[in-house]
């Protein structure tokens, strides 16, 4: 991509090298070259397991050569534009403008300028409107495309949903496609409305440009064209044990923010927690099975030399027969010398036995999420554990060997008031007490570490409708906890507030942001997820004109009565189960569990085959 001398010069050279352990070898006589895509610099797409499996998904596709590129660190960026020399792939070095797909991971919204700027640093126009017959169709996927619209001038088609199969089906299709057409130059052109209208028809393929934007009250709304559905479903892998995970992934030249082996134990969460877009998004539950599991954990041991081994889920704990997993992992992986994690849990289901076999390898630090200081405030978000739930895990992690805690909290949640907050603060101080105790006094001090994020309302959840705190509300709420929390026992780290203002307007935007992120990038926005280089001052310069401040596009009130920009996608959760979740947040009501109780009727036995009005075991619940 850089010639060597430039190399050299720009730091961090190793990410723009090829060549990795395990990587894909692009094919000469490939029919469809693929450039799979990460909005953010090397480090963080390479510990993206989501990425790695979409790799191997693309890969095991005859005729199809994978390849991926990321975003360069803003020094080789530049460099890029001193030298005239486009963005390209890393396996071949091939620009993006000469891919057949260019796709991209939507893991976080503040990548979105990036994203614009990877397009125009490799040579591609950034609407799909200007794109002409040859140049490559963008596609995008993950968890930002659950509200598509903020993208939708710049994106040719969004994947919805779980993307081993979609991915898979949507290349053969393109493959079938290219069989049709002959020579490349008849593929180039090729007329696109007619390839996109093809693909689109695939299920979980959302196409933007067949949805008339309309402006609906104080939103724009797409509209179905004809021949489209009115709503567009995410695509839903019922069995993960049958499809294909990466047990040989690329070892990266470089420490990556997830620098260990990964295996994903489960897919989805009904905890129900009323302010967390995954926990709706991805369900049902879906669980792999030991034997899988153990095979896959072996095998990417072997793969990869890797002495860390990170057990994804968004609640370990929840898998059914995660103390047998455990217990047999350790059994056959210790001996190697390899460590387990567990990077996700909930304080309730944190037992003494979990802890203790965790101690067993090395110890990092113990993370919990108890989310609210006050049990009031956790009832409002559905977050079902206790003070005593968190405390009594935390003493189960003291007495197994751990000196280091973390807690995740939030403030600007939906009726907070500053007694919330002081809750928070008493409940770290108990955490510091208890821990210490645990440890057998003050010879032996527990750290605790306090991360306090800003709560961002997120599409498909009950909390869709609300806005955001203001900024000096927000402000005026962190300068109480840092007061609070003043002791050598406890760090706190808060988020910044501008980055959350603007992750909160792209969250629950319509199709006008589009001129809003293209300014942005144009005013060079890049790299925003990282602290280092966000500028506020270029984001308030692209929202002039756009008829509000992001302030006032993020703390916007939406009428629950009133279509919504993402209505034309459906991921699964009703709208009724929704506003009814609404409901009971607003009474401060909890909501169990439904795989230890119940059906909420949250709308997902409509996604599974076969179900006829019993809730499948996949769903984890009775129907009612």
């Amino acid at each position: 991509m850089l010639p060597d001398d430039v190399l050299l010069g720009v730091r961090g050279p190793a990410r723009y090298l090829n060549g990795e352990w395990n990587v894909s070898r692009p094919s000469a006589d490939a029919r469809i070259r693929l450039a799979l895509c990460y909005p953010d610099v090397y480090q963080v797409g390479m510990g993206h397991l989501g990425s790695l499996i979409l790799y191997h998904a693309a890969s095991l596709i005859e005729g199809v050569s994978v390849e991926r590129c990321y975003a360069p660190w803003p020094d080789a960026a530049e460099e890029l534009r001193r030298l005239g020399l486009p963005l390209a792939t890393l396996e071949s070095h091939t620009p993006l403008r000469d891919c057949d797909l260019v796709g991209f991971t939507l893991q976080y919204e503040l990548t979105y300028p990036t994203l614009l700027t990877m397009l125009s640093l490799g040579g591609i126009p950034r609407r799909s409107a200007d794109r002409q017959p040859g140049a490559p169709l963008v596609i995008a996927g993950g968890p930002g495309a659950a509200n598509p619209e903020p993208l939708a001038s710049f994106i040719d088609l969004f994947c919805l949903g779980d993307g081993e199969e979609l991915l898979a089906d949507l290349l053969r299709r393109l493959l079938s496609l290219r069989e049709s057409l002959g020579p490349r130059e008849g593929w180039a052109t090729r007329d696109r409305e007619t390839v996109l209208r093809e693909l689109a028809s695939l299920p979980g393929v959302y196409w933007p440009d067949a949805y008339e934007p309309r402006l609906v009250g104080d939103l724009v709304i797409p509209q179905p064209r004809s021949g489209v559905p009115e709503r567009v479903s995410a695509r839903l892998v019922e069995n993960l044990d049958a499809v294909p995970f990466p047990t040989a992934p690329p070892v990266p030249w470089v420490e990556t923010i997830h620098d260990r082996g990964q295996i994903e134990i489960a897919r989805g969460c009904t905890r129900g927690c009323r302010f967390c877009q995954a926990g709706m998004i991805y369900r049902p539950v879906r669980e792999r099975s030991v034997e899988i599991l153990l095979h896959q954990a072996e095998e990417l041991v072997d793969n990869t030399g890797y002495d860390g081994l990170s057990l994804v889920a968004l609640n370990c704990p929840d898998y059914q027969r995660i103390e047998e997993l455990i217990g047999t992992l350790q059994a056959r992986l210790s001996p190697r010398g390899v460590s387990l994690s567990l990077p996700s849990l909930r304080v309730d289901t944190m037992s003494v036995e979990l802890a203790q076999r965790l101690a067993e390898t090395r110890k990092g630090g113990m993370t919990f999420a108890p989310e609210a200081g006050s049990q009031r405030l956790r009832d409002i978000i559905n977050k079902n554990v206790s003070e005593e739930d968190l405390l009594r895990a935390v003493e189960a992690a003291c007495r197994a060997g751990w000196l280091t805690v973390k807690l995740y909290f939030m403030i600007g949640l939906p009726t907070e008031a500053d007694e919330d907050l002081h809750a928070l603060a008493e409940l770290v101080h108990q955490v510091v007490r208890a821990g210490c105790d645990a440890l057998g006094g003050k010879q032996r001090r527990l750290k605790v570490n306090v991360s306090v994020a800003i709560f961002n309302p997120k599409a498909h959840t009950p909390f869709q409708w609300n806005g955001q705190a203001p900024r000096a509300e927000i402000e005026a709420k962190q300068e109480l906890l840092q007061s609070l929390l003043q002791s050598r026992y406890v760090k706190l780290s808060v988020h910044n507030v501008g980055q959350s203002c603007i992750e909160a307007v792209l969250a629950r935007g319509d199709r006008r942001l589009g001129d809003v992120l293209e300014k942005a990038a144009d005013l060079g926005c890049y790299l925003d997820p990282w602290t280092e280089w966000f500028d506020a001052p270029r984001w308030h310069q692209a929202f002039d004109g756009s008829g509000r401040t992001a302030e006032e596009w993020a703390s916007r009130e939406l009428d629950p009565a009133t279509p919504l920009p993402w209505d034309v996608i459906d991921m699964g959760v009703t709208r009724d189960f929704l506003l009814r979740e609404r409901e009971l947040a607003l009474s401060g009501r909890p909501t169990a569990d439904c795989r230890a109780g119940s059906c909420h009727a949250c709308g997902n036995q409509r996604r599974v085959r076969g179900c006829s009005g019993v809730l499948p075991a996949s769903c984890g619940g009775k129907s009612k």
